[in-house]
């Protein structure tokens, strides 16, 4: 069964750690007006499963993230544009 997911889209991230905060959301009707944006894809427990940096329509970086079940971040598979693929893994003592 395909997960589904809630896609929102917003002009910045705040802080370093990850996942990463996706910050001032924009309407599907701004997004017509914008070159670079972050589109978040959220589970069905609100937590940001996929995040990519969409520069001119293309995918400048994608983070996918997995958690515990109580919800700490399990691991981050980051890929970069030139498709080098980082995995950080977490141990859930936070």
């Amino acid at each position: 069964m395909k997960e589904q997911y809630q896609i929102r889209c917003y002009t910045s991230y705040s802080g370093v750690s990850l996942p990463l905060n996706l910050v001032c959301e924009i309407s599907e009707q701004d997004l017509r007006n914008r070159n670079i944006y972050f589109q978040g894809c959220y589970d069905k427990d609100n937590r940001l499963s996929i995040c990519l940096k969409i520069v001119y329509g293309e995918t400048e970086f994608e983070h996918r993230y997995s958690y515990y079940e109580d919800g700490r971040l399990k691991q981050a598979l980051i890929s970069e544009e030139e498709n080098e693929l980082t995995t950080l893994n977490f141990d859930g003592s936070g």
